[in-house]
């Protein structure tokens, strides 16, 4: 059934926005409260996740509350914005016309923010025994299954299996890989230590394979092996330059050896979200649609991609990572682009300011890299804690995860350890 919402024919512009992530929403802020502008935000949960802090809630750091907000309670005041709950599954491009669950919308303007998932290569088949980061779903089932093993380890008569069930291997060394490994590693030598009595947490194995020459490659190459030092010191292991060829029940089969484990969790590569585009579009190796220079889709100028699923060459050919701040940015750029074309005023080109990087190695340890600085150690560390605090949305947040950091760090506890859903016994057992 095809829909032509009540704000079209009212004379409004409809800007349909799919996808209420990091693009999408800085997309939907920047519109209203703007007359003559009518905003639909669609997406498939009724939360905003603050994605780079999954992994906190994966190896029980915070809870899922902490970095999630409806979507609903960003807009409660604002009369140009509606919310729905639902699955956009593709786009009409020549009618203006987006489609799914068996419903059609027309629209005057599309920003598509529809985020990433994980690649697996071609080998999809590893998906369940090797769980990617992107969901607080995922997040809750790799803290079950990292704190099953512990509970698993210490049932466990036999020594080897024993040894499988605490060895930990991440798949991916780039920052989310090297933040959960960092992790792991860092609770099961504070946070468990003396809660067992047949098994020493601390003794667990967490191993991180790379299949680059280097971890955390968008890194200058001296902060590379400063991570490499605090994640040695951390208890971590790094294999860089190391191929995955196979995972099961029972393990990693790398460079052409099997290691036992009963926990891999999958942080290496990415893939833009499935769309169906009518007519095709042209993308990337990673299925990210390639934009103009107002990440419009060429010869669509009333259609934007954004965020993740945005395939943006700059003026040197490098792409665009794909990272909290090209989508804010590129969010905001699309939203100033419609308001621009409405005032009839000309497009700029979007260019992404670089504000540096980040990535966290475990307890008072990370490395900080932007155009001016360079930091390691706790001032890193202290630098991470307050980027991340101060772009999580909404006060109870910002103040529910300060709050549990501060409890962490003095008490070194983690007092989300909770395992839902059951222990998962593994072949092997």
């Amino acid at each position: 059934m095809r829909l032509n919402h009540p704000a079209r024919n009212a004379g409004k512009a409809l800007v349909v926005i799919v996808g209420a992530g990091f693009a999408g929403l800085t997309a939907a802020k920047r519109l209203a409260g703007h007359t003559g502008i009518h905003v639909v935000v669609i997406d498939q949960r009724n939360h905003h996740l603050f994605q780079p802090l999954l992994y906190q809630v994966a190896t029980a750091g915070l809870n899922p509350a902490d970095i999630a907000v409806p979507i609903r309670s960003q807009f409660r005041h604002v009369d140009n914005v509606e919310v729905h709950l639902g699955r956009v599954e593709g786009v009409d491009l020549a009618n203006c016309v987006i489609h799914g669950s068996n419903r059609e919308l027309v629209y005057d303007y599309l920003i598509l923010a529809c985020g990433a998932g994980h690649s697996y290569f071609g080998h999809e088949e590893w998906e369940p025994y090797a769980p990617g980061l992107k969901s607080l779903e995922q997040a809750t089932e790799i803290r079950r299954r990292i704190f099953a093993a512990f509970e698993l380890a210490e049932n466990e008569l036999d020594p080897a299996r024993q040894e499988a069930l605490l060895t930990f291997v991440v798949v991916g060394g780039g920052p989310t890989g090297v933040e959960l490994a960092g992790a792991i590693a860092d609770i099961s030598r504070t946070a468990l230590r003396g809660d067992f009595r047949r098994i020493h947490p601390e003794s667990a194995r967490v191993i991180l394979i790379e299949a680059g020459p280097r971890i955390l490659a968008s890194f200058p190459e001296a902060l590379s092996r400063h991570a490499v030092r605090d994640l040695a010191q951390l208890g971590v292991e790094v294999r860089a330059g190391t191929r995955v060829d196979h995972i099961d029940a029972k393990g990693v089969v790398m460079n052409g050896q099997r290691l036992p484990s009963h926990t891999v969790l999958w942080a290496a590569g990415v893939k833009a979200a499935s769309f169906n585009f009518n007519p095709p579009v042209e993308t990337d190796r990673a299925g990210r649609v390639r934009v103009g220079s107002d990440c419009s889709i060429p010869g669509h100028a009333n259609v934007f991609v954004a965020g993740d699923m945005a395939s943006f060459e700059t003026e040197t050919g490098a792409t665009l990572p794909g990272v909290a701040p090209v989508a804010m940015q590129s969010g905001q750029h699309a939203a100033e682009s419609i308001l621009r074309d409405l005032e009839h005023q000309q497009r700029t080109g979007f260019f992404y300011r670089d504000n540096g990087q980040v990535a966290t190695i475990g307890r008072s340890r990370a490395i900080v890299k932007t155009t001016r600085l360079t930091l390691t150690g706790r001032i890193a560390w202290l630098a991470w804690l307050f980027v991340h605090v101060w772009n999580l949305v909404g006060f109870r947040n910002r103040a529910a995860v300060v709050f549990q950091w501060a409890w962490n760090y003095l008490f070194s506890k983690r007092e989300s350890r909770l395992i839902t859903g059951g222990l998962i016994v593994s072949e092997e057992s």
